[in-house]
């Protein structure tokens, strides 16, 4: 028996809510119909994870290495933003 489990990502330590559980059969996808439903299910959880992964504040930020030349001031490789014209 196989089993879908979908939790969000975790970057502290603790428990994860579960969002879906569900064993799967070869019957959840021997029809078109059976197969959506099953999708569309895998579709609510991936979708209530994205929300709680974006309203978690405690989400540890990325931060990128700054390379810098000697006396330069600016960092290697991507040239300066420039602003978007209207």
């Amino acid at each position: 028996m196989a089993r879908i489990i979908v939790t969000p990502d975790q970057n502290v330590p603790g428990a994860a809510p579960v969002l879906l559980d569900e064993s799967v059969y070869s019957v959840h996808l021997s029809t078109g119909h059976a197969a959506m439903q099953l999708i569309e299910r895998l579709s609510w959880a991936l979708s209530d994870a994205e929300a709680i992964e974006r309203a978690r504040p405690n989400r540890i930020p990325r931060r990128r290495a700054r390379n810098r030349r000697a006396g330069s001031g600016r960092t290697q490789g991507a040239p300066p933003r420039q602003p978007l014209k209207a």
